[in-house]
Order: structure tokens, then sequence, then C-alpha cells
């Protein structure tokens, strides 16, 4: 499940609405629904972020919040560290290998510190 394939269950479920009726309500198949709330597909395409978007009534942090999350949910990612310091390499790589590896709280540090501000050194 991708970051926005939760997000998209959890207000699916808070409205209390199934996949086969929020994807009529979209003009679109309960498989793709699903799909997507599996992360078996990437990002949506914009315009279906914002049928979402209207169709869940979101305001503006919450609509800005779920194109973030849209954007940050593409199950496959490819790093390119051409031209970096070499560690930013084995970094990626050994992410690569052991990211099926981390648990919840190995995601939440490093999540963390991800998300936190850039250092000035």
């Amino acid at each position: 499940m991708t970051p926005f394939g939760e997000k998209m269950r959890a207000l699916r479920q808070a409205k209390a609405v199934s996949q086969a009726q929020m994807a009529a309500a979209l003009d679109v198949s309960p498989a793709y629904l699903s799909a997507l709330e599996h992360g078996k597909r990437g990002m949506p395409p914009w315009a279906f972020i914002q049928k979402i978007i209207q169709y869940f009534e979101l305001i503006w942090d919450e609509a800005e919040d779920l194109k973030e999350l849209a954007h940050l949910s593409k199950p496959k990612v490819t790093l390119d560290t051409s031209g970096l310091d070499p560690r930013a390499t084995k970094a990626a790589n050994l992410l690569a290998r052991r990211i099926g590896r981390l648990t919840g709280r190995d995601l939440d540090q490093l999540l963390a510190f991800l998300a936190a501000p850039p250092r000035v050194d």
C-alpha cells in the first residue's frame, strides 16, 4: 500500500462508501481503485487527484496533503546518484537492499530524518 492509497482508503471508509460506490461516482472501475489503494498502480493522473479532492470535499490543507501523498506514492523509485558523493550511491544501494527489512520504528526514524529541514554545516 502506498501513502496515497492508505489515505484514500481512510477517506473512503470515513465516508462509509464502498469501492464500487466511489468508483461509480468517479467514473473508474472498482479494480482501479483497489489497485491504487493496494499500491499496485503508481501515482494517479492530476485530473483524477482533483476528482478525489472534489469527491471528498477536501479543503485547502487536506487537498495539499493528498497531492503531496500522491507525489510520494511511486512504488518503483529510481535514484540517480551520478555526480554525487560516493557515499550517496552507497546509501541508496544499502537502502534498496534493506528497505524490506526495516521495522516500523526504523521507518519512522528514517522519515523523521528525511522530513527535517536541511542542516547547514
